[in-house]
């Protein structure tokens, strides 16, 4: 976190869960604050949730084009960390537009630059809105049953604010009717720890307690005063499943070309995937059942990770994603499970946001006075991924249409660092983003 010294501003705190967690502190007296059960009570807008009719598809590809951008700035942000990453773009913006919805001034035009938030607030928060749901809509796609198990994606969002402070109607409705979050009152005077086992039991409850802790200790302490958090639950069984009969440990290649063995998936059948190889690179989309969610793999040669990853972004994976096209094949894949738990406070502040962070900022959109900087951003994220789909939580429309493809299929063994990204083909949302260099 860092270092700093607020005797002016209350605390906000933004948590994400693939788990996010903001705060937000301060230090305005707050009159009639009294011992009591420690039971959170929700302040509900009478604004109902908005529907989605009134979003055009424009405004929907726009944000998640926005969005792309974002998650591709953010992980050359973290691409330095070592080992295997994995976070949630969506997850993050979510939460962190919500703050935006408080944001005035300087510290919202900054803001705005960082997650590409390129659209006016009228039009921005119902395209978030628009699309929170129709991501959600995926979810209740009926399955034959003996295809495997249901599609899972649970998105929620919640606000927890200091009881007897106030917070402006306007902040209040904007959250209510497009991310369906509700003022949730707790104690952070009296009872901070309390309040911080609260939350991480709601994330938890979320995320199908995969994400445990999301908040550490001593995060939130008596000068919080309101809390934002998104959670992002998804899991999901392969179109084509592996057969876990077939597999076996085999050799994986790390960055330095030393040998790890770890279990590795197979199709014995030569299965078709949307697949392309060019410029020292090879890519694969695994879909899911139902078809329009995938996992996009790509694997440079040996010994390219590094400048791979560096040189990504959205527009040159668009172009990867545009040149896919259904090649036969023969695959391995490796078993891998890991969490990534990132503080983002500071990441975010040297991608240009400052303000949010300091004694300068103004989210005065909040409260009506400028008493709120973000203490810290907690994101916490999980996945794993096996014979059967892949299981995740942290808290441009592209169709690919099956070309004639060639007589011999291909085998495909990913034995060496890959980038992965989980997205919806329709729009080309990127749910969750990461990189394996040691299953």
């Amino acid at each position: 976190m860092m270092e700093r010294h607020m005797k002016k501003k209350n605390l906000l705190q933004i948590i994400i869960q693939a788990g996010l967690l903001i705060c937000l502190s301060g230090c305005s007296a707050i009159a009639g604050v009294m011992p009591g059960d420690s039971t959170s009570q929700v302040l509900e807008s009478k604004i109902p949730r908005a529907e989605v009719g009134l979003v055009g598809e424009d405004d929907l590809v726009q944000l998640a084009s926005d969005n792309r951008v974002f998650a591709l700035d953010l992980y050359h942000q973290l691409e330095a960390r070592e080992g295997n990453l994995f976070y949630s773009p969506f997850s993050i913006s979510s939460a962190l537009a919500m703050t935006y919805a408080g944001a005035e001034g300087k510290t919202a035009e900054e803001m705005a630059e960082v997650f590409h938030f390129l659209m006016e607030e009228d039009r921005l928060h119902p395209a978030f809105n628009a699309l929170d749901q129709y991501l959600e809509s995926l979810a209740a796609q009926e399955i034959p049953d003996d295809m495997g198990e249901a599609f899972q994606l649970n998105i929620a969002n919640a606000i927890w604010g200091q009881k007897d402070f106030h917070f402006e109607s306007d902040f209040l409705d904007t959250l209510a009717a497009n991310y369906g979050a509700g003022l949730r009152l707790l104690d952070y005077v009296l009872e901070p720890e309390k309040s911080r086992l609260k939350i991480n039991d709601w994330v938890s409850d979320q995320t199908k307690e995969r994400i445990q802790n999301l908040i550490p200790q001593g995060a939130i302490n008596s000068d919080t005063r309101l809390v934002l958090s998104n959670a992002i639950y998804f899991k999901a069984t392969w179109l084509e499943s592996f057969e876990e009969s077939l597999t076996e440990d085999g050799v994986f290649y790390g960055l330095g070309g030393e040998e790890i063995i770890t279990p590795m998936m197979s199709l014995s059948s030569d299965a078709s995937f949307p697949y392309y190889q060019g410029d020292g690179l090879q890519v694969v989309e695994l879909p899911y059942l139902g078809g329009q969610v995938s996992m996009l793999v790509l694997m440079p040669e040996q010994g390219q990770f590094s400048g791979f990853e560096e040189s990504l972004n959205a527009e040159n994976l668009d172009q990867i994603i545009g040149n896919l096209a259904y090649q036969p094949m023969y695959l391995n894949f490796p078993k891998f499970e890991f969490e990534t738990e990132i503080s983002l406070a500071n990441i975010l502040a040297e991608m240009g946001m400052p303000s949010a962070f300091s004694d300068a900022a103004d989210f005065s959109g909040m409260t009506g006075t400028r008493d709120l900087f973000i203490s810290d951003v907690f994101h916490k994220a999980f996945v794993s991924v096996d014979e059967e789909g892949t299981e995740a939580a942290a808290a441009t429309a592209v169709l690919m249409e099956l070309t004639s493809a060639p007589e011999n299929p291909i085998r495909l063994v990913v034995d060496r660092p890959f980038l992965f990204l989980v997205r919806d083909t329709q729009t080309n949302s990127i749910l969750f983003m990461g990189r394996v260099v040691k299953p």
